[in-house]
C-alpha cells in the first residue's frame, strides 16, 4: 500500500475575530488558531489521515496557541521551526452570512522566512501528497525556496496547490505570474469562485479549467459556495452540489474541503504520484466527501474542522453529481 501521510507546507494566523466589548469606545476580540494551510493540516488529522505540518512557529504567545492547537488534532510538528519572528495576525469582521472580511497584520512575520536549508532536511519518503499555497507562495523570502520545494517533491509525490488569494497582501498580479509555473509542479488545484474571479476575471470556470489543464495540472476543483464544487479530471467534469447547513461562519470552510478531498483520495490508495489512477468516480465521491467536511466546518464558529466521529454520526443523503 502506497504512504498514507501528507505533508502540508505553510502559515499559521491568528484570526482574531471582532465582538462586542463591556465598555464604549473598546473592542473585544476573541483569538483563534488559524491560516489556510494549518486549517488543512488541522483537518487532515482529525478526518484520520496522518499529517505532517511544516511551519515556521513562533515563540510568541499566538505561536504557543498555535502549538497546541496543531498538537491536540494530532498534527505532526517534527519538521516545525522554531521562529525567532513574530506570528501574523488577522482580524476578521464577519458580515450578516458568515462571510468573513479579514485585514492582516503581517509586515516581516515567521511564517515568510524560509530558508532552503530549513526544507533540505525534510523526509518525504513516508508522504503520499505534499500541500501547500496561499501566502507562502507569495511572500518573500520564502516564496521562492517553497516554489523550489515543491519541484522537488514533484519527482516522488502528489503535488496539491491552493492559491487562497489575498489581496489586501499581495497584488493578485504577482498570483497570476506564477500560476502557469504551479499547475506545472500540481497534479491538484484547489481554489475558490472567488479565487477565480481574482486570477481570471470575467472567466467562466469551464474555461479556466481547460487553460489550467493546458499549463499541467490535472485535477481541478473549483468550489462554489452553496453552489457546490465543479471538478474537472483533465477535462471531464461533474458538478456536486453542497451539503445544506445552518451556516454560523465560512472561515475555514474551503480548507476543509481541500482536506476532505485529500483524504478521500489518500484513503483510497489514489495518492502518491500522478494521478494516473484516479477517475471521475473516484473525484466525484472525494468531493462529495469534501462538501460535508466544509459543512460541518460552517456550523460552528471559526476555523474548526470536525473530528471523523462527527462526520459518522452525521451522514445526509447526497443529491446527485451532475456530469458535464
Amino acid at each position: 500500500m502506497s504512504p498514507r501521510q501528507i505533508t502540508v507546507l505553510g502559515e499559521c494566523v491568528a484570526d482574531a475575530f471582532t465582538e462586542p466589548a463591556s465598555a464604549p469606545n473598546e473592542l473585544a476580540l476573541r483569538v483563534l488558531p488559524g491560516g489556510g494551510p494549518a486549517n488543512t493540516a488541522v483537518s487532515l488529522a482529525r478526518l484520520g489521515t496522518p499529517a505532517r505540518f511544516l511551519a515556521r512557529l513562533s515563540g510568541d504567545v499566538f505561536g504557543r496557541l498555535f502549538r497546541g492547537h496543531l498538537e491536540a488534532s494530532g498534527v505532526d510538528l517534527s519538521y516545525a521551526v522554531p521562529a525567532a519572528e513574530p506570528s501574523t495576525l488577522a482580524v476578521a469582521e464577519l458580515d450578516d452570512g458568515g462571510q468573513a472580511a479579514f485585514s492582516f497584520h503581517a509586515q516581516n512575520t515567521a511564517d515568510w522566512q524560509w530558508t532552503a536549508e530549513e526544507l533540505a532536511r525534510v523526509d518525504l519518503s513516508g508522504t503520499a501528497c505534499v500541500h501547500t499555497g496561499s501566502l507562502a507562495l507569495v511572500r518573500a523570502p520564502g516564496a521562492a525556496v517553497v516554489e523550489d520545494f515543491l519541484a522537488a517533491a514533484a519527482a516522488r509525490t502528489t503535488v496539491s496547490i491552493d492559491p487562497n488569494v489575498r489581496p489586501l497582501l499581495v497584488d493578485p498580479d504577482v498570483y497570476r505570474a506564477r500560476l502557469a509555473h504551479w499547475c506545472s509542479l500540481a497534479d491538484i488545484l484547489r481554489l475558490s469562485e472567488d479565487d477565480l474571479e481574482l486570477l481570471l476575471p470575467g472567466t467562466a470556470p469551464e474555461r479556466a479549467c481547460d487553460l489550467w489543464h493546458a499549463a499541467g495540472v490535472r485535477l481541478v476543483v473549483i468550489t462554489l459556495g452553496a453552489r457546490g464544487a465543479l471538478a474537472s479530471l483533465d477535462g471531464e467534469r461533474v458538478r456536486v452540489p453542497a451539503v445544506t447547513v445552518q451556516v454560523v461562519d465560512t472561515v475555514g470552510a474551503g480548507d476543509s474541503f481541500t482536506a476532505g478531498l485529500l483524504h478521500h483520495l489518500g484513503a483510497r490508495s489514489l495518492l502518491g504520484g500522478r494521478l494516473t489512477d484516479v477517475g471521475l468516480d473516484d473525484v466525484t465521491e472525494a468531493c462529495r466527501f469534501a462538501a460535508r467536511v466544509a459543512a460541518l466546518t460552517c456550523s460552528v464558529a471559526g476555523p474548526n474542522p470536525p473530528w471523523r466521529s462527527r462526520l459518522e454520526e452525521s451522514a445526509p443523503p447526497f443529491a446527485d453529481a451532475a456530469r458535464d
